[in-house]
């Protein structure tokens, strides 16, 4: 394909729907996906309160749990859409990276609740393994770079946390099941309700480019590539991304980025698919060319890490800046003495 029919093939840099097309704000703390489906958008991450408004408690379910500074928002959401005291009937993890467990531990505890995950990402949450490295040389962008800094070490829920039922049921979500969308993480899952195509994606691919601070902070929807500096896994992320894209969902509420529905939001992840490799595929990475090798128990294998070539640039720059001051300096001292 030429580069002109591939600009043409190509979703628009600015997409021409709204950002929430067919979504409201009930009130200042939620964005409401469906009736019984509203979005915590909390810090540069999303969480998801499942369960018709006003439920009674143990009716509802809370996916996924954002950062801990997130913990008083996310409570404050759930008491004004079921009511003081309520609590969850489960809360399920699409998976278990620092930004959607950090409220975990005392919302799981304050709540008396279960909690659920693919089994591939129990490691992760009873303290038997970090995950693999993040890798800050992919994708470009502030939040890749900021990337080496995030944390990797599980959490311990001891007992409170369950593999998910082999069966794809979801505990306390009656009509969805749960299907496995590894790469961003070996135990990755989203959730999908057949009778209206709603899909919670997680991470599998989201509605902003997260590599870009500047994007994570202006929120223009688009769909796009999982968090690539998270991701160890390129083929099986892809593989799930042409998975879910088969649903042929009317709604993503993605982990990271403004909720999108219909026709416009679906030519998107159908591009997101079909030119995969010139768009969402890294071309330099740690995980490019070999994946991060986990099992039940973890990590077990990962590829070298690569040249940090962001680094590298700003290194060249500080040595740069740092002869050029000495050269002042220099010169300065010699036109004193001359003086």
């Amino acid at each position: 394909m030429d580069n002109t029919s591939l600009l043409q093939a190509a979703p628009p840099s600015q997409p021409n729907h709204p950002p929430s097309q067919g979504l409201r704000r009930p009130d200042d703390l939620t964005l409401e996906v469906v009736h019984d489906v509203a979005c915590v958008q909390t810090t540069i991450v999303n969480v998801y309160l499942v369960g018709e408004p006003s439920a009674p408690d143990r009716s509802w379910v809370l996916v996924d749990a954002g950062l801990k500074l997130g913990t008083s928002k996310i409570m404050r959401a759930a008491e004004r859409r079921f009511g003081r005291g309520s609590r969850p009937a489960a809360i399920i993890l699409t998976h278990g990276h620092f930004d959607h467990v950090g409220a975990l531990p005392e919302l799981a505890d304050r709540w008396d609740a279960p909690v659920y995950a693919h089994p591939l990402e129990l490691p992760y949450l009873i303290g038997l393994s970090s995950y693999p490295p993040a890798d800050p040389a992919v994708g470009g962008g502030a939040m890749s770079f900021l990337s080496r800094f995030f944390p990797r070490r599980p959490i311990d829920l001891g007992r409170r946390v369950t593999a998910l039922p082999e069966d794809g049921s979801v505990p306390g979500m009656p009509g969805w099941r749960w299907i496995p969308t590894p790469g961003h993480s070996a135990g990755h899952i989203s959730l999908f309700r057949d009778s209206d195509r709603v899909l919670i994606v997680g991470d599998a691919f989201v509605t902003v480019a997260q590599e870009s601070a500047f994007a994570v902070l202006t929120q223009r929807p688009q769909v796009h590539r999982p968090p690539a500096y998270y991701t160890p896994d390129w083929q099986a992320a892809r593989k799930s991304v042409e998975r879910l894209a088969l649903l042929r969902p009317e709604v993503v509420a993605t982990g990271h980025g403004t909720p999108m529905a219909g026709e416009a939001m679906r030519e998107e992840l159908d591009a997101l698919v079909k030119y995969w490799d010139d768009w969402a595929m890294p071309h330099y990475g740690r995980y490019i060319r070999q994946p991060a090798i986990t099992d039940e128990y973890g990590v077990v294998r990962v590829p070298p890490a690569v040249p940090d070539l962001q680094l590298l640039g700003l290194a060249g720059i500080g040595l740069v800046a740092a002869v050029s001051a000495l050269a002042l300096r220099g010169l300065r001292s010699k036109a004193s003495h001359c003086s």
